[in-house]
């Protein structure tokens, strides 16, 4: 008998999954004349990856950036990944040093100027101009909180991880990390980076062409993850012994 409650627990746990994947689509389909407004709130009650509501273009920012990302702009992303294969092959296949990269890349460019200003005399030819640069302090302050904003948040989130009130968050954290930590384990720091930089402009691309196969494959499988969890949960977790929570109120 406990078995049999285990399992409709479980059932409706599934139902009530299914339920918030989909929404309601129990609306009246005799009435044809419909706006929209009412079109567009059914294509939002379709089931997204990680629950996005807009567009893919517009996640990624909807500018140059995401342009790039998803070959919007095919020579720049080209010079991209190019430029990324060119620093790894350097980095990782010729064993070549970041700080010898940038002397020696300064020892050329400095070596070129001089003998093309010293040249230019002769040559006939005005000097080459040379445009000052320098970083402004609106734009340091704007890096800064941009970075001061990012950290805080992954704070937080290793926080309420800590603390223990969300369990799922905590199992997907330390999942998370226990792959990451694997897969480090097999490659350097520089490969990782380039084959996750590598990914950050391939996947985007191919999910917005598989958009609706890929989304329909997604909703399957967290159904399929959230019903193995409740069984995980009914049958493991739940049986757990717990001291008393009590809700301090600041």
């Amino acid at each position: 008998m406990a078995e049999h409650s285990e399992e409709s627990k479980v059932d409706q746990v599934v139902e009530k999954i299914k339920e918030e994947l989909r929404g309601d689509s129990s609306s009246s389909d005799s009435d044809h004349e419909k706006s929209e407004s009412s079109s567009s709130a059914i294509k939002a009650k379709i089931y997204h990856l990680f629950g996005r509501e807009q567009p893919v273009h517009k996640v990624f920012g909807g500018g140059k950036a995401a342009d790039v990302f998803l070959w919007r702009d095919k020579k720049a992303t080209a010079m991209v990944l190019g430029g990324a294969t060119a620093i790894w092959v350097l980095f990782e296949l010729m064993e070549y040093h970041l700080l010898t990269l940038v002397c020696h890349g300064l020892i050329l460019t400095l070596a070129i100027l001089f003998l093309y200003s010293n040249a230019s005399t002769f040559i006939n030819k005005s000097p080459p101009r040379i445009p000052e640069v320098s970083i402004s302090e609106d734009m340091a302050v704007k890096i800064a909180r941009s970075l001061r904003y990012e950290i805080n948040t992954a704070l937080a989130v290793l926080r309420e991880i800590a603390l223990g009130r969300d369990l799922k968050k905590f199992l997907g954290a330390i999942a998370s990390l226990w792959l990451v930590s694997v897969f480090g384990g097999c490659c350097n720091f520089l490969t990782l980076f380039y084959i996750v930089f590598v990914l950050m402009h391939t996947l985007p691309f191919l999910y917005e062409k598989y958009e609706d196969k890929v989304d329909a494959f997604a909703e399957k499988a967290m159904i399929e993850i959230k019903k193995q969890y409740a069984v995980f949960d009914a049958k493991v977790l739940s049986k757990i012994p717990r001291g008393p929570l009590k809700d301090k109120k600041h």
